[in-house]
C-alpha cells in the first residue's frame, strides 16, 4: 500500500501517465464530460469531497507547469479564486471563458468529478516536469 496522501489507485495512475503539457482536470459535480475522455468520479454526496481537498491530494503528486480556469470564476466565485491564485501563485494562470474552458476539457486525459457544488469549481491541470 501506498504510504503518500493519495490512495486512489486510478487517480495515481493518471498522474503518473500526465506527460509535459497534457490536461488533467479537476471538476466540480455539474461540469459535463465530454465522450471519449475519462472521468474518474468520486463524488460521494454534495460538497463531499471539496474541490479543494481533490486538488491538494493531486497536487502533492503531480508536478503543474500551469492551469486553465474559466474567467467567470472571478465574479461568481471570488474566494475560490483568490484561493487559486494563491496557490499557484508564480505559475501561469490562464483565464478563459467557460463554453472554451469545457471544449479544453476535450483534451484532458482525465476528469476528476468532485462533489463540490460551488460554482466555476473546475481546473485543468497542465502537466509539468521535475527537472
Amino acid at each position: 500500500m501506498k504510504r503518500d496522501r493519495l490512495l486512489n489507485r486510478e487517480i495515481i495512475s493518471e498522474v503518473a501517465a500526465l506527460g509535459h503539457t497534457e490536461y488533467m482536470c479537476i471538476a466540480d459535480c455539474g461540469l459535463p464530460v465530454p465522450k471519449g475522455v475519462r472521468v474518474i468520479d468520486i463524488s460521494i454526496t454534495a460538497g463531499k469531497p471539496s474541490f479543494l481537498e481533490v486538488l491538494d491530494a493531486v497536487d502533492e503528486e503531480l508536478v503543474v507547469e500551469s492551469i486553465i480556469l474559466a474567467e467567470e470564476i472571478d465574479d461568481k466565485n471570488q474566494p475560490l479564486a483568490a484561493e487559486m491564485n494563491r496557490r499557484f501563485e508564480g505559475k501561469p494562470i490562464r483565464k478563459v471563458p467557460h463554453e472554451e474552458f469545457k471544449k479544453l476539457t476535450e483534451k484532458a486525459k482525465c476528469i476528476i468529478r468532485t462533489g463540490e457544488n460551488s460554482s466555476y469549481a473546475n481546473v485543468i491541470l497542465v502537466g509539468g516536469v521535475n527537472f
